[in-house]
């Protein structure tokens, strides 16, 4: 396949630079520009980023968060996020005034992503991946920093510096993961003077809907500027936009199937009237508890919502019921939170929701973008995550 001729060309090398990068992630960023500079196509991974190849070619190569259970090496184009920075102009009136943070690693996509957006606009840039959530606040301070992008574990990471309020913050990116009504509320206090954007989109589709203020609680929002979306049989979500990839790099993997000229997603969800999406939760983490369909999302949320913190619902084989459900949780054994969780499962979805165990961690193993290692969660206690 021939890379489209849209290429990333950094507007102000200067503007990344003077605003200090220093410490763990000026190598980084200095491969990046080193990269663009000279017309490479740019690796990015969490080992850091380097050259994909010897020969000038707008393509980009980021890294799945793993949370399907293998890491898959996304290939895009350059012209396929550039399209999604002229609608963060044009819409949001972002421009080189602005001076984005970024809280993430680079070989996050989110990360990469907003970097290449502010790389784009000639913005101002912060990279602040590694630091404490004091370091961080009052770089974001110091800077007078007006957009942040972050996934909802590193605001809720943030938000541990108990400071602030950023009265510069004008714009709050959110994507990678479900932004609580909790964090939601806290960011809103934080940021007093911003819009907080929340996203849904894939590695593979970039943005699919974003939602704001304005958003019914629950929604993931509106389809995203450019985007179709496709609801197939049992709320299947596809979606066609000129922000897809364009393959995988690993052979062996195969490209994700296709309904009417959509590219399947891999999630189930319904639309109302007005056009809100709304999740139900990954057709793989769908199972049969009790001969009912149990989506392992909603038990996550129902335990988040009584008190668990991090956590990850499992599905474990039971020769009566189908799979029963296990509970993991960040922090010590608990007895009285644990019976809180089972009745707070059982209220919202059922009795089969219930978790038969639950198991308390003092740290839950989690990926780059802060959600937890589902895949090594399910091969330590036998389950289905």
């Amino acid at each position: 396949m021939k890379p489209t001729t849209a290429r990333f060309v950094p507007a102000r090398r200067e503007a990344v630079l003077s605003y200090g990068l220093r410490g763990q992630n000026a190598p980084v960023a200095t491969a990046l520009l080193d990269c663009l500079a000279q017309g490479l196509p740019v690796h990015a991974s969490h080992q850091g980023i380097r050259p994909a190849g010897t020969q000038p070619a707008p393509w980009l190569f980021c890294q799945s968060s793993g949370s399907g259970g293998r890491v898959k090496t996304i290939r895009r184009s350059h012209g396929s996020w550039i399209a999604s920075f002229e609608i963060s102009r044009a819409a949001f009136g972002l421009s080189p005034r602005d001076r984005y943070a970024v809280l993430g690693q680079l070989g996050h996509s989110l990360a990469l992503y907003a970097t290449l957006e502010a790389l784009h606009l000639g913005a101002g840039l912060l990279l602040l991946a590694g630091d404490s959530p004091r370091s961080q606040m009052r770089q974001l301070t110091d800077s007078a920093a007006t957009v942040l992008y972050a996934t909802p574990a590193q605001l809720r990471r943030l938000l541990m510096a108990d400071a602030g309020p950023l009265h510069s913050l004008t714009h709050v990116f959110c994507g990678g993961g479900k932004l609580d009504p909790d964090c939601r509320a806290a960011m809103a206090a934080l940021c007093p003077n911003a819009v907080i954007r929340e996203f849904y989109g894939t590695s593979e589709t970039s943005f699919i809907t974003m939602a704001d203020g304005a958003t019914p609680e629950g929604s993931v929002g509106r389809a995203y500027p450019g985007v179709s979306l496709h609801l197939g049989p049992a709320g299947r979500i596809a979606v066609a936009s000129p922000y897809l990839f364009d393959g995988y790099a690993e052979p062996d993997l195969p490209l994700p199937p296709r309904e009417e000229g959509h590219l399947v997603t891999g999630d189930i969800g319904w639309l109302d009237g007005a056009g809100h999406l709304f999740l139900r939760g990954r057709e793989s983490r769908m199972v049969l508890v009790a001969d009912r369909n149990l989506f392992l999302e909603d038990v996550e949320a129902a335990l988040a919502t009584a008190g668990a913190g991090l956590c990850a619902a499992l599905a474990v084989p039971d020769p009566r019921r189908g799979h029963s459900v296990l509970a993991v949780v960040e922090g010590q054994g608990d007895d009285t939170l644990a019976a809180r969780l089972r009745r707070a499962c059982r209220e919202a979805l059922g009795d089969h929701a219930a978790p038969r165990r639950i198991i308390f961690l003092p740290r839950l193993p989690v990926l780059a973008s802060g959600k937890p290692d589902l895949a090594l969660l399910a091969r330590c206690f036998g389950a289905k995550a």
